[in-house]
């Protein structure tokens, strides 16, 4: 097969990348050196969330959400899809007054969403600290496995035939018409596109990506003890500090009935190991609302890293000005923690842009060209 595309990544948006493209008659070459649904995809929590920390996240947040409800009742089993929800818990009434704006910027918007008073929120989730000042329910948030959800994406979705996935396969160079594979074989194809999270960087060094390091634990089987995804909402502030350590309660019902227990951010490192301070802290933290959470066996913990943007927005687009010696070279990165999420809309504002059709939302926001001039000035 000549591909007409060649994706440098089988993650779960190179993976949506592939299966969009496929879908629209394209010949797809998907390259990674390990393999289906590894690096972020494999390391997070899954999560298919709608967040609104501007209107840009919203917008891609809420359309791609909308494509995973689409989506879902094609999936298997295995690919564990839960439409569970969010709750967002509130500790006090700062908290509250935040969980009540945030109820009506959604509403305002279309998006399910019910506020809990402290009764019925400990009515709703038994397991919490009593005492907490209530919630919000995002109802139709979801959860899948993003690993297999890569591979039903590369392999089984309507024009998977179009596909061919090369694994074991490292990618040395890029540019606009080809990749260099370590192994000195040269691959053409009209359009290159760099989906490798992190590993973005080493091939298109102007890229503004920074890695951010994370923590997950989960548990053994305790089927029933929460229903819902339920996070702090403190975890907005934490997922866009931009320096040093932070953690917040973030704690998801897994389909097995174990617990996947989140989530901590750090800035000033690339060690990949676990480190045992920062997984007590963030265990410290989920204790505070999870009281019951010391009693449980914890089976593994594991960090990955979120490839991030100085904005907290992906680049997804044609490089144009962001490198003079690759202009026509794609990028679909720097999802940061929300890759899952907005990897079937990242998917569909690409393969608008490469075909020339309307984009279902403005593609503006996420373009990389918008770091051009501070590229050019560093």
């Amino acid at each position: 097969m000549t591909a007409d595309a060649l994706i440098v990544g089988a993650g779960i948006v190179g993976a949506a990348c592939a299966a969009e493209l496929a879908a629209r008659g394209m010949q797809v070459e998907v390259l990674d050196m390990h393999g289906i649904g590894g690096g972020a995809t494999a390391a997070g929590m899954g999560h298919i969330v709608v967040m609104n920390d501007s209107p840009a996240e919203f917008a891609l947040s809420a359309y791609s959400r909308d494509l995973w409800l689409e989506l879902a009742p094609q999936l298997r089993t295995r690919d564990a899809f839960s439409r569970c929800g969010t709750l967002w818990v509130a500790t006090d009434d700062e908290e509250w007054q935040a969980a009540c704006a945030m109820h009506d910027a959604f509403v305002a918007q279309g998006i399910a969403a019910q506020l809990l008073d402290s009764a019925v929120l400990r009515a709703c989730e038994p397991a919490l600290a009593p005492g907490m000042a209530g919630g919000l329910r995002i109802e139709h948030d979801s959860i899948v496995y993003a690993p297999t959800a890569a591979e039903w994406l590369l392999t089984q979705s309507p024009a998977a035939t179009n596909i061919r996935v090369r694994l074991a396969t490292e990618v040395a160079a890029v540019d606009a018409h080809g990749v260099m594979l370590v192994n000195g074989e040269r691959k053409q194809a009209a359009y290159v596109i760099v989906a490798n999270g992190t590993g973005a960087q080493k091939l298109v060094p102007s890229l503004p990506l920074q890695p951010k390091k994370g923590h997950l634990l989960i548990t053994d089987r305790y089927p029933g003890l929460i229903r819902h995804q339920l996070l702090e909402l403190g975890y907005i502030k934490s997922a866009h500090h931009a320096v040093g350590t932070s953690v917040a309660f973030n704690a998801q019902p897994r389909p097995t009935g174990q617990l996947l227990i989140g989530s901590s951010r750090q800035f000033d490192t690339t060690d990949p190991s676990v480190e045992m301070p920062v997984l007590a802290q963030m265990l410290q933290r989920a204790a505070r609302y999870l009281p019951a959470l010391p009693s449980l066996n914890g089976i593994r913990a594991w960090t990955g890293f979120r490839a991030a943007t100085p904005d907290g927005l992906p680049l997804i687009g044609r490089m144009g000005r962001m490198s003079d010696a690759a202009a026509d070279l794609w990028v679909a990165a720097g999802h940061e923690g929300l890759g899952v999420t907005t990897s079937l809309a990242t998917a569909k504002l690409l393969a608008s842009q490469i075909t020339g059709d309307a984009a279902p939302i403005p593609c503006e926001p996420y373009l990389p060209q918008r770091f051009a001039q501070s590229v050019c000035h560093a």
